[in-house]
C-alpha cells in the first residue's frame, strides 16, 4: 500500500480526492491579520476580495512536522511527501523534520519527500507520476528514481493579471508595478532547474502575453503525447479553457488537466491569473 501526501499548494483533481491514496496537508494564509486554512473551507472569492482591498501583503505559513507526521500514521508501507518548491517555502524542510521525528517512533515505513521545484498544478502532476509508478509495480526506489527524473524535465510557467501582490510583498517596486499596470505589460514567468522563479518574456495584454507562454512551453517540450498537460486558474474558467484549447490546437498531450487554484497559489496568482505545467 502507499500513501502520497501533497501540501495544499498542490490542488487535488476530484478523481485524485475519490482515489484515496492523495491527501492535502493545507498551509495557512494570513491577511490583515485574520489567518485563514487552505483546506476544503477555503473560499478563494473571499480572499480574493480580501486581498484586492488591504494595503497589505498577504503572507502564508508552512505545515508544521507535527501535520505531516499525523498523516504518517497510517497503514501504507510507502509514504511519498510533495511539497511546493523548497526555494519559496519552508514547506519541504518541514515534511523533512516531521519524517524524522516519525522515524524516531517507527521506522517500518518507507518514506521519500520531493522537492517539487515547482507549486501548484506542478505538484499535482508529480503526485500522479507517484501513483503511475506505484500502479506500475515498481519498488520503492525506482519510484524515487523515476520521480526524481520527472521533476528534473517539469517546467512551469506562469501569466499574472496583476503584479500588485508582488508589489504589496516588496517583491517587485512600485514604480514597475505601476508602469507595468498602465502600458498593460504582463510578465510570463517561469521556474529555474532549482525551483527559483524567473521572468521569460512579457506581453502587451494577457492575450499576447498567454501567446509568448505558449510559445515557451513549446520550446521545452518534446514527446508531448507522452505527457500531461496541466493549467490552474485564478478565478477564470473560461480562459483556462481558452488555453487548453490553444494547446490542444499546438500539440497532441497524453492528457490536459484545468483546476481552480487553492490558496497559497491564489495568494501569488491574484484574479484572472493562470499557471501551466508540463
Amino acid at each position: 500500500m502507499y500513501k502520497i501526501i501533497v501540501d495544499s499548494c498542490g490542488e487535488l483533481t476530484e478523481e485524485m480526492k475519490k482515489d484515496g491514496h492523495f491527501v492535502n496537508v493545507p498551509l495557512t494564509l494570513e491577511i490583515d491579520g485574520e489567518h485563514i486554512i487552505d483546506d476544503e473551507t477555503f473560499d478563494q472569492a473571499y480572499f480574493i476580495d480580501k486581498v484586492a482591498k488591504s494595503p497589505n501583503a498577504p503572507k502564508s505559513a508552512c505545515p508544521s512536522p507535527n501535520a505531516f507526521m499525523e498523516e504518517m500514521e497510517c497503514d501504507a508501507d510507502n509514504i511519498y511527501v510533495v511539497t511546493l518548491s523548497a526555494e519559496l517555502s519552508g514547506s519541504y524542510n518541514s515534511a523533512c523534520l516531521g519524517r524524522d521525528l516519525f522515524e524516531e517512533e517507527d521506522e517500518s515505513k518507507n518514506i521519500h519527500i520531493f522537492n517539487s521545484k515547482s507549486a501548484s498544478i506542478g505538484e499535482t502532476l508529480i503526485a500522479l507520476k507517484i501513483a503511475e509508478c506505484e500502479n506500475a509495480g515498481m519498488s520503492f526506489e525506482e519510484v524515487i528514481a523515476a520521480v526524481d527524473k520527472y521533476i528534473a524535465e517539469q517546467h512551469t510557467f506562469f501569466v499574472l493579471e496583476t503584479l500588485e501582490t508582488f508589489r504589496k510583498s516588496g517583491r517587485l517596486s512600485g514604480l514597475k508595478a505601476v508602469l507595468a499596470d498602465t502600458l498593460n505589460i504582463k510578465p510570463v514567468m517561469g521556474s529555474t532547474d532549482n525551483g527559483y522563479i524567473q521572468q521569460l518574456s512579457k506581453g502587451r495584454g494577457m492575450n499576447n502575453a498567454i501567446d509568448k507562454m505558449t510559445k515557451c512551453v513549446m520550446d521545452v517540450t518534446t514527446n508531448c503525447e507522452e505527457k500531461i498537460l496541466a493549467i490552474s486558474h485564478c478565478n477564470c474558467p473560461e480562459r483556462a479553457l481558452s488555453l487548453k484549447k490553444k494547446m490542444e490546437s499546438m500539440a497532441k498531450f497524453k492528457d490536459i488537466l484545468v483546476v481552480n487554484m487553492r490558496g497559497v497559489s491564489t495568494m501569488y496568482a491574484s484574479d484572472g491569473g493562470v499557471i501551466l505545467v508540463v
